[in-house]
């Protein structure tokens, strides 16, 4: 793939305050149709968008997006590619798309920073511990990498976690899956967007979808604030806003729009080398590339489109990790952000068809969204193509909510009407 850069042009960037730096991609007038178009310009809708004009050859798609590339939640988030869930249907998924994580800068032909530093899981309690071991078995049993480690192997990893037996939350042992780690949000976005506009697939922004074009039962194109686009397949792939564009079209999904808040502290010397998170805590910390700390917790547990967090959840998280790392309270809090993510009832995607023809899903990622960007991307992309699941998101389909056959058995029970 040719890149818009030369060495040159980088210089000159660099030494005239960025004055001349060419698009990394198109800024295309929309078309009066597509074969595809794709709800949605955040880091699903872009991978989905590469995925289908790399893999199956459908270039004549558009992305829609109603703001700028970058400003949604795949610029919200906390960075962290793991796949180490405990359910077959969660961590075979996850476990695809972390292999396609490996290898997404040379994909890409950019830079999207991956770094798998690991990610390890904190065990506080026996309970903790054996709920961390059926997870490892249920990895290992797939062929998924997980160890289980003592206090003392995890002090050699995290010597700054507060290992004593006299701590508020005492550590008896933790999970970690080393392939596990973080990439850079932004690039992931740019990387995408840039790969599927040089493979002809047009990136249109400030294009907001007001409404839906019907012929009977089929959806065959949308409504925008920039007029209306037709299509034969539509796909909606708005994280946090499926609700209200699925409701455009008549469709009540069986999730809820939640607040989830994250922060990051100013820049420091190298001191959390992995990704931390808790079995039984509400919190998870990493250091970015720049050095800060970055760090997150509970969603804010009640229904809002609002990108702002309560400073209450925010303090609950801070006070977790301070409390199992004390050496966090002396940085300085530099910025918070909120992205709105959209809760599945049983914890787990809507990606397939739905009841209307000519409509496709991808919602309901809860705290999962971005480590699912490539694979989302993938069988996304397979099911626009194809009108058919792929095999790796067949178990995510909407149905499983008016049979019961939910992911997690928690939640199972049927979903009584979602037209």
């Amino acid at each position: 793939m040719k890149t818009p850069y030369s060495a040159f042009s980088l210089l000159r960037g660099a030494l005239n305050g960025q004055k001349h730096w060419e698009p990394a991609w198109r800024d295309p007038e929309p078309k009066a149709s597509y074969d595809v178009i794709i709800i949605g310009g955040g880091g699903h809708g872009l991978a989905t968008a590469y995925y289908l004009a790399k893999v199956h050859g459908i270039r004549n798609a558009a992305v829609l997006e109603k703001s700028w590339i970058g400003g949604g939640n795949v610029g919200r988030n906390t960075t962290l590619v793991r796949s180490n869930y405990r359910l077959p249907q969660l961590h075979n998924f996850f476990e695809f798309g972390l292999k396609l994580w490996h290898n997404l800068s040379d994909d890409l032909n950019y830079n999207v920073m991956f770094s798998p530093r690991g990610a390890m899981f904190l065990g506080h309690n026996d309970g903790d511990m054996i709920k961390l071991a059926e997870r490892g078995d249920a990895m290992r049993c797939d062929g998924i990498d997980a160890e289980l480690l003592t206090p003392k192997q995890i002090a050699k990893i995290e010597p700054l976690l507060d290992l004593s037996r006299n701590a508020r939350f005492p550590i008896d042992g933790a999970l970690i899956q080393w392939r596990a780690g973080t990439a850079r949000h932004d690039a992931v976005a740019w990387g995408y967007a840039r790969a599927a506009d040089a493979l002809g697939v047009d990136i249109i922004q400030k294009c907001e979808v007001t409404g839906f074009v019907k012929d009977g039962n089929r959806i065959i194109g949308v409504e925008t604030t920039r007029g209306r686009i037709l299509a034969s397949r539509t796909g909606i792939c708005v994280a946090g806003h499926s609700g209200h564009v699925a409701g455009l079209a008549g469709l009540r999904l069986p999730i809820e729009s939640q607040t989830l808040q994250a922060l990051v502290t100013e820049g420091v010397k190298p001191m959390v080398q992995s990704v931390i998170m808790s079995q039984s805590l509400h919190f998870y910390v990493s250091q970015s590339d720049k050095g800060g700390i970055v760090m997150g917790g509970d969603p804010d547990n009640w229904p809002s489109y609002a990108r702002r967090g309560q400073p209450t959840i925010k303090e609950h998280a801070i006070a977790q990790a301070v409390t199992c790392m004390p050496a966090l309270s002396r940085l300085r809090m530099l910025r918070t952000w909120s992205g709105v993510t959209d809760m599945s009832f049983d914890g787990s995607p809507i990606i397939g068809p739905s009841p209307i023809d000519g409509l496709y899903l991808n919602a309901g990622w809860c705290y999962g969204g971005f480590k699912a960007t490539p694979a989302s991307g993938w069988t996304y992309a397979h099911t626009l193509a194809t009108g058919k699941p792929h095999e790796l998101n067949a178990p995510f389909s909407l149905e499983r909510f008016m049979t019961g056959a939910t992911i997690d058995e928690t939640s199972v029970g049927p979903f009584p009407n979602h037209r």
